[in-house]
């Protein structure tokens, strides 16, 4: 199956999406492992910050999450996330990309809304769908994090408006009670803001931070209009635990092979399990 556009794959789906972080190529293919077994489509994000891991070359990792992707017996789209440097959302086009998430959210409004603007220009007219933030989804890798409750950390939903009507984006990232980097999963949303932004906005709501949300509370954001969930730090929680189980229990294998199957499997066994929960299914 070839790779899909974000928007196409967001516009056919019933439930919500889940958008999984790629570092790695077993990253990639566990993602794909997981959705298959779950028969859902699924969204392959590479942030900024893995670029950066990969020593800023953005086509290596692009190209190999591109043909794990276009290999899946499921639709999947390949997505860039968090973008806060215009050379790399510019290159975005060349490199397989069907959407990019572009991340102005620590300017100044207005410098938020032009950059924002500008993108959306220049990404739409080659086909690419444009996600943006509003509001402060704490816990970035090098950022202090930031309590969801704090005064203007959420998205307030008239403002969510304006700002939709002002840059033209195609989707929205809210910020309703996640934060990034979670380990623990003890996050409880705001619903009503959902509902109340879900009237404000009537296009995708992308809710980021979500390993620290519980099952039932990504279950009725579904429910309540979020669609597309992005997803990383468990799947990272699963390898790394992986891992290292494999490693005690095998302290004199050398071959990286063996340990990393067994870590690909585990995120994949999660990647399964989120995408139930935003199918509708059953938590656990």
């Amino acid at each position: 199956m070839t790779l899909v556009n974000t928007g196409e794959l967001l516009e056919d789906s019933r439930g919500g999406v889940g958008a999984f972080n790629v570092i790695t190529i077993e990253h990639a293919e566990a993602i794909v492992d997981g959705a298959a077994r779950a028969r859902r489509p699924v969204i392959l994000q590479i942030s900024e910050n893995a670029i950066k891991f990969h020593r800023g070359q953005i086509g290596p990792i692009a190209a190999a999450t591109a043909a794990v992707a276009d290999a899946a017996d499921i639709p999947a789209a390949l997505h860039l996330d968090h973008v806060t440097d215009p050379s790399l959302w510019e290159v975005a086009p060349q490199h397989g990309f069907g959407s990019v998430m572009i991340d102005a959210s620590k300017l100044p409004y207005e410098d938020n809304v032009a950059e924002t603007g500008r993108a959306v220009e220049f990404l739409n007219s080659r086909g690419l769908w444009v996600e943006s933030e509003l509001g402060q989804v704490g816990g970035k890798e090098g950022e202090p994090p930031v309590s969801a409750h704090a005064p203007g950390a959420r998205t307030d939903p008239a403002e969510a408006a304006a700002y939709v009507a002002a840059t033209g984006v195609d989707a929205l990232a809210v910020a309703v009670g996640s934060s990034h980097a979670m380990t623990t999963r003890e996050a409880l949303l705001d619903h009503d803001l959902i509902a109340e932004i879900r009237a404000a906005v009537q296009l995708p709501l992308v809710l980021h931070g979500s390993s620290g949300v519980p099952d039932a509370e990504l279950a009725r954001a579904v429910a309540g209009g979020m669609v597309k969930i992005n997803i990383g730090t468990a799947l990272n929680i699963a390898f790394t635990r992986a891992v290292a189980d494999d490693l005690a229990a095998h302290p004199d294998n050398v071959d990286p092979r063996k340990y990393l199957a067994r870590a690909r499997d585990a995120m994949a066994a999660a990647v399964e399990h989120f995408l139930g929960v935003l199918a509708g299914g059953t938590p656990a």
